[in-house]
Parts: structure tokens; C-alpha cells; sequence
């Protein structure tokens, strides 16, 4: 909104995707996006700790009531996916799902804020406030979840086996090696691609449609289209959210299978 009285309407939407960061090209780090998946990660932890360490057997309060819903919402996903015993899912599955959500959730917030508060207060050039938003965030979220997929592979059928599993499927035989290795290679790789990709893909795409909205509308009638395209959004970001924390769990599901 501040941008539109020195912005043409390519500059604005320029402006508005734009990355806080320092360094160029490969080695450089979006400031921005680091800054606030780490604020809202520890607001996720102090909201939760808060409703743990105000848990009451009698009657309880509405954040409280909610908490347990989201906690057996979650136990129950767990439980008809992974069909092992771990205490280390369910509480992976509660954090990608709250995490990417809040995450999510930034999206929602008028366009021009943050970036106005950073320009007049901070002097800084340019501020993005959807983590997720950003390749970065959810590759880098992919890569986590690929290492486990690893590690838990390993764990349950031991580097022999992985190895085998990498070269001896789906052609049983010696000469089909390298063959089966590219093959394997490629499935296991193509997880964390498309987990990550599949997340920035709908939250960016979903980010672009409220800043062409601000582009194109006087800020006083903007609401016309950003209040229902919000609503909508707000199932797109838990639907985003769950699928995420789904495939997550499916993935090392998989990966703890000892055949």
C-alpha cells in the first residue's frame, strides 16, 4: 500500500518478492525467512508448554480443550500410519504440523505491514514474512525429513540390506546393478523434491494472488477480493499443513519396513 505512490505496479510486485538477505548468489542467506520459522517455531514451543504445564484433570479451558484435539488428531494419524513403536513420530508429526502451519498462517496477514514497519522503523530494503514462501525453508525441511528416511532405513534393516534394496530391486540379479541403483536412486531422491516443492509451490502461488490483489485495487475496496480468497486460504494452509506431516509419516513408515 505505502509502496503504490512510488512503485509502478511491476516494482511493487517485484518489491514484495523480494528476500531480505546477505551474500550473492549460492552462499547467500534470506534473513527474513530464517528470522520469523524461528520466532514462530518458538512460539509454537512456549504455547504448547504453556497448555502442558496448565493441564487440569476437571474441566478444561478452551486452549486446553483445543490442544488435546490437535494432540489426538495427531496420536490417531501416527497410529493408522506407522505401524511401529517410536516415541519420536508422533512428536516429529505434532511439530511439521503446528511449524508448517504458523508458517503458513503469515500469509494471511495484510501485504504491506511488516514491509512498511521494516522500510519506515529499520530502514530495510526489502522483508518477506511467509517462511514457506521460500524454497529454501521447505527444502530445507525435505532434507530433515530425507535424512530420517535414511537413518531410519539403515536402523531397521541395517547398511547391507539398504545397499541391497538400492541394487538388487525390482531386477534380482548382478548384471541389472547399476540399473537398479539409478532406479532406486531416483525414488528415494524424488521424496524430499517433491515434498518441498509441493509446499512452495501453493504458498507462494497463494502469497503472488494477495499481492496482485493489492497491486491492482485501491487499498479501500482491496478487501473486496483479499477477505474471501483469505477464508479459502485458510483450508489451503491446513491442508498443506496435514499433507506435509502425512507424507512425513507415511515416508518413514516405509523406510522402518524390515523387507
Amino acid at each position: 500500500m505505502f509502496e503504490r505512490t512510488t512503485l509502478t505496479r511491476q516494482e511493487y510486485i517485484s518489491h514484495h518478492l523480494t528476500q531480505l538477505k546477505i551474500g550473492a548468489g549460492f552462499w547467500s542467506i534470506n534473513i527474513d525467512s530464517i528470522f520469523f520459522s524461528t520466532i514462530l517455531g518458538i512460539l509454537f514451543l512456549i504455547i504448547f508448554r504453556k497448555a502442558a504445564k496448565n493441564t487440569t484433570s476437571h474441566i478444561p479451558n478452551q486452549w486446553q480443550t483445543a490442544v488435546e484435539l490437535i494432540i489426538e488428531f495427531i496420536d490417531r494419524s501416527v497410529y493408522d500410519m506407522y505401524h511401529k513403536k517410536s516415541k519420536f513420530i508422533a512428536p516429529l508429526s505434532l511439530t511439521i504440523f503446528i511449524w508448517v502451519f504458523l508458517m503458513n498462517l503469515m500469509d494471511l496477514l495484510p501485504i504491506d505491514f511488516f514491509p512498511m514497519i521494516a522500510e519506515h522503523f529499520l530502514s530495510l530494503p526489502a522483508l518477506r514474512v511467509v517462511p514457506t514462501a521460500d524454497i529454501n525453508i521447505t527444502f530445507s525441511m525435505a532434507l530433515s525429513v530425507f535424512i530420517l528416511i535414511i537413518f531410519y532405513s539403515i536402523k531397521t534393516k541395517g547398511i547391507v540390506k539398504f545397499i541391497k534394496q538400492l541394487t538388487m530391486q525390482p531386477f534380482n540379479h548382478p548384471v541389472f546393478i547399476p540399473i537398479n541403483f539409478i532406479l532406486e536412486s531416483v525414488g528415494l531422491i524424488s521424496k524430499p523434491i517433491s515434498l518441498g516443492l509441493r509446499l512452495f509451490g501453493n504458498i507462494y502461488a497463494s502469497e503472488l494472488i494477495f499481492i496482485l490483489i493489492s497491486s491492482i485495487i485501491p487499498w479501500w475496496f482491496q478487501w473486496s477480493l483479499s477477505l474471501p480468497w483469505a477464508i479459502f486460504h485458510i483450508l489451503i494452509i491446513t491442508l498443506q499443513s496435514f499433507i506435509f506431516m502425512v507424507l512425513t509419516i507415511v515416508y518413514l513408515s516405509i523406510a522402518s519396513n524390515n523387507h
